[in-house]
């Protein structure tokens, strides 16, 4: 039995990119900057610290994906605190951290959490009537 979405639990979005996603991910931030900046934003370190500081958006970052920032991310998810994942990774690239990335998205498939994987997935997410419901006066009362 699949679980449903539940636009309740869309309180936040995680942010995360591979080395060489990153600018990637900061541009389409940029270019999404009114959709997303009214919901909290959790980040891993680097990718954190990069949308901090070339936007003006509030950005809680954990630890980097190598120090275990991935499973932060997961244990939010699990916690019902983060109910989508913007993970810009490089599929050809092999990290060392690759189990806690698998174990990441094992636990985001498994909550039913929406997750981007690259800038066209992210942009049907943002553009989906369900985000846009999101965005109005109801996301107001989904953050108190």
């Amino acid at each position: 039995m699949s679980k449903k979405l539940n636009l309740n639990k869309i309180k936040s979005i995680a942010f995360i990119a591979h080395d060489n996603k990153k600018y990637e991910l900061l541009e389409w931030v940029k270019m999404n900057l009114e959709k997303i900046e009214n919901i909290k934003i959790y980040a891993t370190n680097t990718t954190g610290n990069l949308i901090k500081s070339e936007t003006e958006l509030d950005v809680i970052c954990l630890k980097s994906g190598l120090l275990g920032g991935d499973q932060q991310i997961a244990s939010k998810i699990i916690d019902g605190e983060i109910g989508l994942l913007m993970f810009f990774w490089d599929p050809l690239k092999s990290v060392p951290h690759d189990c806690d990335v698998k174990s990441l998205m094992r636990i985001a498939t498994h909550y039913n959490v929406p997750i981007a994987y690259n800038r066209t997935t992210a942009d049907f997410i943002i553009s989906s009537p369900l985000f846009k419901e999101l965005t109005s006066e109801n996301l107001c009362n989904l953050l108190q």
